[in-house]
């Protein structure tokens, strides 16, 4: 039985809902508000504290799960491996380079894993992209679009320009960084409602490719959340549409367009959480390689830092 502590009430519960699907762990909630940290973990049956430092100094946690705000992510990763226990830590791994790459380097050092909620690498959309690129399936990858539109789903959460960079938009540069490299050029623009809600869209160039990345929170909630991509390679086109809630768990599907004609491609289930924390426990447990790891992402948080200087300038 692996013990967990999981830190953040707020898309901690995101972790929680697949943790408490599983047999094989212990998990106990940490946040600041006693109430709403016990109503929390309550909800899936755990146990809860306000006292924080306890995840890091009891000798009986294997495992802390970072769900706090971003500029946390990395002191606490840092925390935890002093303190000598594996760290899970939501996306991005820290709000700067500099941070993200001394938790690359302590974890280079160190014998505990760190893995970074990479979740949409779990997504059978994206590896169905992933693997196309990586066999040549359909030649070279000429041109990408991106997009992900969402209503606000997540209670008090903003997703306004301050946020959606690093928010919304980091995934999808894993996405680009992974299949494409880092660009020759970018180009930004953005929409603003108000401080919460907002758009940006972000176009980068390659020698002999281009890809889009479009985010929006100016969605209704009648919307929900939906997104997905059009590949299009020299001998075909992969277009994928998925729709997701706060659980994570989307629908989705992708068509192949050929020569040959259209075709919808067999995918596996899609839970890219639960996929994700899977992967975490199978690694912990000596079955798997780390693919989360955070030498792993500091290409896309370099893009992403990178079109969030042009959308907010200097901090």
């Amino acid at each position: 039985m692996m013990k967990i502590a999981l830190l953040g009430t707020g898309f901690g519960q995101a972790h929680a809902a697949v943790y408490a699907a599983r047999g094989d762990v212990e998990v106990v909630v940490f946040g600041r508000d006693v109430e709403k940290t016990a109503k929390m973990a309550g909800r899936f049956g755990f146990a809860s504290s306000t006292e924080t430092d306890a995840a890091f100094e009891d000798p009986s946690f294997d495992l802390v799960d970072i769900c706090l705000p971003v500029g946390l992510h990395a002191p606490f990763v840092l925390r935890a491996l002093e303190a000598g226990k594996h760290a899970l830590v939501e996306l991005p791994l820290a709000d700067n380079l500099v941070d993200a790459k001394r938790v690359a380097e302590a974890a280079a050092r160190s014998d505990k894993h760190v893995f970074v909620d990479m979740f949409e690498r779990f997504i059978p959309a994206n590896r169905a992209l992933f693997d196309a690129v990586r066999e040549g399936t359909y030649g070279r990858l000429e041109q990408l679009t991106l997009w992900n539109l969402t209503a606000h789903l997540w209670p008090g959460a903003s997703l306004g320009l301050k946020m959606l960079p690093l928010e919304a938009l980091h995934s999808d540069m894993d996405i680009i960084t992974r299949v494409l490299g880092l660009p020759r050029d970018i180009t930004v623009s953005t929409v603003e409602r108000d401080e919460h809600s907002a758009a940006v869209d972000a176009a980068f160039r390659f020698d002999g490719a281009s890809a889009r990345s479009s985010v929006s929170s100016l969605m209704p909630m009648s919307w929900g959340a939906r997104g997905g991509y059009t590949a299009t390679f020299e001998r075909g086109v992969l277009d994928a549409a998925s729709t997701m809630g706060f659980d994570g768990k989307p629908s989705g599907a992708v068509t192949a367009y050929t020569a040959d004609g259209a075709h919808e491609l067999a995918l596996p289930p899609a839970d890219q959480y639960a996929a994700m924390i899977g992967h975490v426990m199978d690694v912990l447990h000596g079955g798997a390689e780390n693919q989360i790891g955070p030498d792993s992402v500091l290409d896309a948080l370099t893009l992403t830092l990178d079109v969030e200087q042009r959308v907010n300038g200097s901090r």
